[in-house]
């Protein structure tokens, strides 16, 4: 809204800078956090009281967690509130790509609160059904991914090679869609410890952050020999108030957590983290970056697996972070040691602009 604003008055004075997207993506990230802060505290007060008992604790899960029974969820709505209003301030929203990632973002976001909604009203760790959750959000995620394909073309681009291509036709489609579900899932499945998602996904979006801003840049994709997508440049404004309010709610979720995300905020942000790969044609970076998030979703996915096959686990307890936690670790060392972890898988899946 500001840039199309300035841009009508010709960019005078000081607003000569909006035209500047680093400028914006600085702007985005401050307001997010801000907003996030101020309301904050009002937002948890709230969630308490119109929540009461808050998020259900599983009865099979560590016994150390039924000290947090009764901590409200649903703070992935304070998220989305604090970015969004950042997306509308800064953001050029003429940009098709911004409405597919905003489609994404609330769409997951909407089916994450009816299912913490249902979970809350029922005090019981079931909400909406896994086969209801995956249709819609398939179908949310086969939207976004045509107004992609519709701006940028069906190539798939691996890393590691320069401007080397394979075109899925109408099949990409398909896989663009799974790319932002599986991602989306595999955030929610992360999101089990005080903080443990949360940051990640902000180590996340700060790699993207530079990746979309590159690709957006003819001259710079050129260089390092990655697609250029014209237009993937604004999404880095995007990815800055994933940051700020990401930031904002860390602020309040960080040990011992006054409020959880609850799929609201991590089916959100997942989906958002997989439409601006699919944006900037870096879906299997994506996989890298956010490596994390893939290791706990392959620890379910090999848990349920070995499990009805052979009636053993493989892990003490999946996802993964619970296994650790079994183990003996106390939660501040398994959240700290997978942002760790998350910090070096960033660094590698950036790496791989340059190793080309």
């Amino acid at each position: 809204m500001l840039y199309v604003i300035a841009e009508h008055l010709g960019f005078p004075g000081l607003l000569n800078l909006i035209r500047y997207q680093s400028v914006r993506t600085g702007g985005a990230v401050t307001m997010a956090l801000v907003i996030g802060l101020i309301i904050g505290p009002r937002f948890i007060g709230w969630l308490r009281v119109r929540q009461g008992k808050g998020q259900p604790i599983r009865a099979d899960g560590p016994q150390t967690h039924l000290a947090k029974r009764g901590t409200p969820t649903m703070g992935g709505l304070m998220i989305l509130t604090s970015m969004s209003l950042s997306i509308l301030i800064f953001m050029d929203m003429r940009n098709p790509f911004v409405w597919a990632c905003l489609c994404v973002t609330l769409g997951f976001g909407a089916i994450g609160f009816m299912d913490d909604y249902d979970k809350v009203r029922k005090a019981s760790t079931a909400g909406v059904s896994g086969r209801t959750r995956l249709i819609l959000e398939f179908l949310i995620a086969g939207v976004a991914s045509w107004i992609i394909v519709g701006e940028n073309g069906t190539h798939l681009y691996l890393p590691f090679f320069s401007s080397v291509s394979i075109d899925l036709g109408y099949f990409y489609i398909l896989f663009a869609a799974f790319t932002i579900v599986s991602f989306g899932n595999a955030v929610n499945l992360t999101d089990g410890l005080d903080g443990l998602a949360t940051m990640p996904v902000i180590i996340a979006s700060v790699a993207f952050m530079i990746i979309v801003y590159l690709a957006g840049n003819v001259k710079f994709a050129a260089y390092l020999g990655i697609p250029h997508v014209p237009g993937a440049g604004e999404l880095a404004i995007f990815c800055g108030a994933i940051v700020g309010a990401g930031l904002a709610f860390l602020w309040f979720n960080a040990p011992p957590a006054a409020v959880f995300m609850g799929d609201t905020g991590s089916l959100a942000l997942g989906g958002a983290l997989g439409a601006i790969s699919v944006v900037a044609h870096h879906e299997i970076v994506l996989g890298i970056i956010g490596g994390l998030f893939v290791m706990e979703a392959l620890s379910v996915i090999i848990q349920v697996f070995f499990y009805k096959r052979t009636g053993k686990r493989v892990f003490r307890m999946a996802p993964i972070h619970h296994h650790f936690e079994q183990l003996g670790w106390a939660e501040a060392t398994v959240v700290i040691r997978f942002w760790i972890i998350a910090f070096v898988l960033a660094l590698a899946g950036l790496s791989t602009l340059k190793l080309r």
